[in-house]
């Protein structure tokens, strides 16, 4: 029980200083995305996040919904599930939306190691260390064959590989860079080591990847 009121309490004053923080841009795409507006909403940055908080109670329903009948390690698989899909979806959109040049310009590729950070800035870091977060905070909590935080951190670096692959595929602008690869991979790992003593104990509840195969 306390464990799952501490991990309640964490996503809510993270939500709630994210809201905080963000809350001039927020109420400038408040007005597109309340008046069901495509453009000006769900494809700016601002107005994805936006949508997200407001989305947050109907994922709470789900997790409940799913949670249903399963008992107690049941409750917190369903809340892994659903908070590992909402908490990442968002972020995968923003860093595929196109560029001013998409479809036109060429595909780019940083391949050097480092080289990007400098202009990235303390900003780019931080939302680059959040894209995987929720990837590399509830999977461990989810699926057994995830519990380890290596493990963790090479997910996360095949889905932003997948990212930058798909970015470059698209044509939609924007750079694919392996500094984007390592510092999300970075942010799936120490998402899961701020997790750890849920999925450390729970590990061997958790329904292992590829289970339902077997």
């Amino acid at each position: 029980m306390r464990s799952r009121i501490a991990l309640a309490g964490l996503a809510v004053l993270g939500l709630a200083g994210a809201a905080f923080a963000l809350r001039g841009p927020l109420l400038m795409a408040a007005p597109r995305c309340l008046a069901g507006h495509w453009h000006g909403c769900l494809d700016t940055e601002n107005g994805v996040v936006l949508m997200t908080l407001a989305g947050l109670p109907l994922a709470a329903l789900l997790a409940w919904a799913l949670a249903r009948g399963r008992g107690p390690g049941g409750r917190r698989l369903a809340l892994a599930e659903v908070g590992m899909v909402y908490g990442t979806v968002p972020f995968v959109w923003m860093t595929l939306m196109p560029g001013p040049g998409a479809g036109v310009v060429p595909g780019r590729v940083s391949l050097i190691p480092l080289r990007d950070l400098i202009g990235m800035g303390a900003l780019g870091i931080g939302v680059n260390l959040l894209i995987l977060a929720a990837l590399g905070f509830f999977a461990p909590m989810r699926f057994a064959a995830l519990a380890s935080v290596p493990r963790v951190l090479a997910l996360g670096a095949g889905a932003s590989l997948l990212i930058e692959t798909g970015q470059y595929v698209l044509r939609l602008d924007r750079v694919s860079s392996v500094d984007d690869v390592l510092i999300n991979a970075v942010g799936a790992a120490l998402a899961a080591l701020a997790s750890r003593r849920w999925w450390r104990t729970d590990s061997a509840a958790a329904i292992p990847v590829g289970s339902a195969a077997r």
